[in-house]
């Protein structure tokens, strides 16, 4: 178990428009949930939601088998790994977030810091 279904910022039953649009409305830097992936993949098994600047970010969260570990986004070399999905959440309302947009090549950073709940 990932260790999110007690925590307030999971939300369970929500899809990535229902998330995005939650986030817009919250329109704080810094706003976050966690949803279920779209895919299902038991490799990527969540979804972090995070607004910044103005834009929705999905950040894939990954479960590595091997390790029984968790981490963000594709897989690289020297990558941070957390034993749950709560912990990624700890560890980044502590430490900035970098958010890449490959659309148009930029980076921001934010740490997670207003949980949005989905109605």
């Amino acid at each position: 178990d990932a260790g999110v279904h007690s925590k307030a910022w999971y939300a369970a039953t929500c899809d990535r428009k229902m998330a995005e649009d939650a986030l817009y409305r919250s329109n704080k830097d810094g706003s976050f949930l966690i949803r279920k992936s779209s895919g299902q993949d038991s490799r990527q098994p969540y979804t972090l939601v995070v607004f910044y600047n103005r834009r929705v970010y999905n950040v894939p969260i990954r479960f590595i088998e091997s390790t029984r570990q968790y981490a963000l986004g594709r897989e690289k070399s020297g990558e941070e790994r957390f034993d749950s999905v709560a912990e990624i959440v700890e560890n980044h309302q502590r430490t900035s977030l970098v958010l890449i947009d490959s659309q148009n090549n930029t980076k921001d950073s934010t740490k997670l810091e207003h949980i949005v709940r989905v109605s």
